[in-house]
C-alpha cells in the first residue's frame, strides 16, 4: 500500500478516536429519529430480532424437532448465534446509506465526514447492547449466570464493530455512485445468514469443508458468543483463528478507508 494511503487510515482512525464523543451523540440522535413520529417508538427497534428469534425458534425446533445442542437448549444456542449476525446486519445496512442519510453534512465543508459510517454502525450498536441485556437474562433464568466468560462478549462486539466498519467505510462510498449496492447488500447478507453457522451447525457437515466456512470471518464471532455465553471457553485459546480474523479484518478496514478517502473529494458533487 503506498504511503499516502497508509497515512489516510492512520488519519481517519486518529478522527475516529479524537471525535467520539460526537460520534456517540450522533449515534443516539440517529437511533432516536429513526422511530420518531411512530406510536411505539423506538420499541420498534426491538421488535425484530424477538419476531426473529421466535420465527426460527418454532421453525427449527417445533417444527423441525431440533433438540438441544453439545447439552444446551437449543434456544439459548441459537439466539447466541443471532445476537452477533443481527448486529452485523444491521450495521452493514444502515451503515452503507450513512453518506446519503446524512448529505446536507457531507456538503458542509467543514465537517469531517470520515466520521459518519462510523455514527451509523454506532447506531446499530445500541440495538445490540440492549438485546445483549435481554439475551442475557434469558440466560441466567434458564441456565443460570453464564460466567466470567461473560466478559469476552465485550471483546467480540468490538470484533464485529471493526468488521462492520471497515465494510461500511467502502460500501458507504461506493453507494454515493452506484446505489445498488444496498440491494448487492442484502442478498449478500441472506446468503451470509446461511453460509454462516448460525441456524446449523458446522460439525454436521463433512470436516473437508470446515476450512472454507471458516474462511467466513462472521464464522469466528458467532462461534465466539457461543463460547462465551454457553461453552465458557476463551478466545486465546484459538490463537490461529483469532489472528486470521484480525488480519483479515485489518486489511478490509484498510481498503475500506482507503477506498473511501479516495472518493470523498467528489462526494459533495454527486450527492
Amino acid at each position: 500500500m503506498e504511503v499516502n494511503s497508509r497515512q489516510s487510515v492512520a488519519r481517519t482512525t486518529y478522527d475516529q478516536i479524537a471525535n467520539f464523543r460526537l460520534i456517540l451523540s450522533l449515534a443516539w440522535n440517529d437511533f432516536r429519529t429513526k422511530y420518531a413520529g411512530s406510536m411505539f417508538g423506538t420499541l420498534w427497534a426491538f421488535a425484530y430480532p424477538v419476531v426473529t428469534v421466535v420465527m426460527y425458534w418454532f421453525v427449527f425446533q417445533v417444527g423441525m424437532g431440533s433438540g438441544p445442542v453439545h447439552g444446551h437448549p437449543f434456544v439459548l444456542w441459537l439466539v447466541a448465534g443471532l445476537v452477533p449476525w443481527m448486529y452485523f446486519q444491521d450495521a452493514l445496512n444502515f451503515g452503507t446509506d450513512a453518506l446519503r442519510g446524512y448529505s446536507f453534512l457531507v456538503k458542509k465543508i467543514s465537517f469531517n465526514i470520515s466520521i459518519l459510517p462510523a455514527v451509523r454502525v454506532v447506531s446499530a450498536f445500541y440495538v445490540h447492547a440492549a438485546f445483549l441485556v435481554i439475551s442475557l437474562t434469558l440466560f441466567t433464568v434458564m441456565e443460570g449466570f453464564p460466567g466470567i466468560q461473560i466478559l469476552q462478549v465485550l471483546y467480540y462486539s468490538f470484533c464485529t464493530t471493526a468488521l462492520a466498519l471497515g465494510i461500511v467505510f467502502f460500501t458507504s462510498a461506493v453507494a454515493v455512485f452506484f446505489r445498488d449496492i444496498t440491494q448487492v447488500i442484502m442478498i449478500g447478507l441472506q446468503v451470509g445468514t446461511w453460509a454462516t453457522p448460525i441456524l446449523w451447525q458446522l460439525e454436521r457437515i463433512d470436516p473437508r469443508l470446515h476450512f472454507f466456512f471458516k474462511l467466513n470471518p462472521m464464522n469466528y464471532v458467532v462461534q465466539g458468543y457461543r463460547n462465551a455465553l454457553l461453552y465458557r471457553t476463551w478466545f486465546w485459546e484459538q490463537p490461529r483463528y483469532t489472528a486470521y480474523f484480525w488480519v483479515f479484518t485489518l486489511i478490509v478496514y484498510m481498503i475500506g478507508v482507503s477506498s473511501f478517502q479516495k472518493l470523498k473529494k467528489h462526494f459533495a458533487d454527486v450527492l
